[in-house]
């Protein structure tokens, strides 16, 4: 193998890079990056990045000791064997790798979104004091946005389509953050689907009109694999691969938020979108790449920092039959969710309890069958329950 090429100006890019060299190739590696910008990290961007600046974004990458050839602004336009096709004429590769990411899903009208440093630079300019911002979606980027925006002096209003912020998780836990809005004194509406935004305005499905001076849509994300439709690499709402990070496609890896992974773990494929998986996941596709046996199949992990609060989740809860309470909301120590599968803990959720995250990770990788009434004792260290 004499040529890399891989695809992707995020962490999953860039880490690939870095494994690349690390395991001993020494070919060329040429990276295309849709943004001017070289390679960075997204969590500052809903945090950080909002109260100004970008120093928080940069990574520790070496760029001039790695030989790597950065195309900035060049995104993959095609793909077709042994070659990336861009804009500027096609990249011969002997091995690929799939690091393209997601983008932000979008509703009919304008509204800012927030997936790159560029929406994150110029959605800051606006986060000033008694502007009036509506965000549509309390999932993780909505939430957090409506932090920093809160802590600026902006007037935020969230609405939700769902019942619950955070989508994403057991409606339960969705709901026990709702007081966390009022604290802040943001709004938060519940049951609100939104249909458009207009300009100065968000139009609900109901046909009632929110005035804002600024909207953000933060409703989702997609994998970023429009540009591989029509290839021989398969797709179904992401990359496929294996539990080796594999594609269909031989000499073509991928890895991080595009990829719709095979876990013999859960025995069902998965699609996580998480910072985790972008930082660790390109040791195994690149081991993959160059021939050596690898498996990507952890513990499925991530947190957010919103509204006062740090959630951290670990684990699959699909399969559960109960959920052991650990604490309760309003703790000053915090509090947190435990799902079993018969006598397993298989899944957890904490609220300003790191620590419980991570033994409870840990445990669950062993196999742990805690004793339910220890496990709900905020007192005893999830390691001893």
């Amino acid at each position: 193998m004499k040529r890399v090429v891989v695809v992707g100006g995020g962490l999953a890019g860039a880490r690939s890079v870095q494994e690349l060299r690390a395991q001993g190739y020494d070919g060329t590696i040429t990276l295309l990056a849709s943004e001017e910008h070289v390679p960075y990290d997204r969590p500052p961007l809903s945090k950080e990045v909002l109260r100004g600046g970008d120093d928080h974004v940069q990574l520790d990458v070496a760029w001039d000791d790695l030989d790597v050839d950065l195309r900035l602004g060049r995104p993959a336009t095609g793909l077709r064997a042994g070659a990336v096709e861009t804009a500027d004429g096609d990249v011969p590769y002997d091995g690929l790798v799939l690091a393209t990411g997601a983008h932000a899903l979008k509703l009919r009208g304008s509204g800012f979104p927030l997936r790159t440093l560029d929406d994150a630079l110029t959605l800051s300019v606006h986060l000033t004091e008694g502007t009036e911002l509506v965000i549509v979606g309390a999932g993780w980027i909505g939430a957090e946005v409506a932090t920093g925006a809160a802590q600026a002096g902006c007037r935020v209003t969230v609405v939700e389509a769902g019942p619950a912020p955070l989508a994403a998780l057991p409606q339960e836990v969705g709901e026990l953050t709702v007081p966390w809005y009022a604290e802040l004194g943001i709004e938060l509406r519940l049951n609100t689907p939104a249909k458009s935004v207009q300009r100065k305005a968000v139009v609900l499905a109901s046909g009632e009109k929110l005035s804002a001076e600024l909207v953000l849509v933060a409703v989702g994300a997609a994998p970023e694999t429009s540009w591989l439709e029509g290839s021989a690499v398969q797709l179904d709402h992401g990359v496929l691969v294996d539990e080796h990070l594999a594609t269909t496609v031989p000499g073509v890896v991928a890895v991080g938020d595009c990829v719709a992974r095979w876990s013999p773990r859960y025995d069902t494929r998965l699609r996580m979108e998480h910072w985790d998986d972008a930082l660790h996941g390109p040791t195994v596709a690149v081991a993959t790449l160059l021939g050596k046996a690898a498996v990507y199949d952890p513990i499925p992990y991530f947190w957010s920092d919103q509204l006062g609060h740090t959630i951290q989740w670990a684990g699959f809860a699909k399969g559960a039959d109960s959920v052991v309470r650990r604490g309760s909301p309003g703790d000053a120590g915090g509090w947190a969710f435990c799902w079993m599968a018969g006598s397993r803990l298989v899944a957890m959720l904490t609220v300003d309890r790191p620590r419980d995250l991570v033994q409870g990770r840990r445990r669950m990788t062993e196999g742990a069958e805690p004793d339910p009434a220890r496990l709900a004792d905020p007192a005893v260290a999830v390691k001893s329950a």
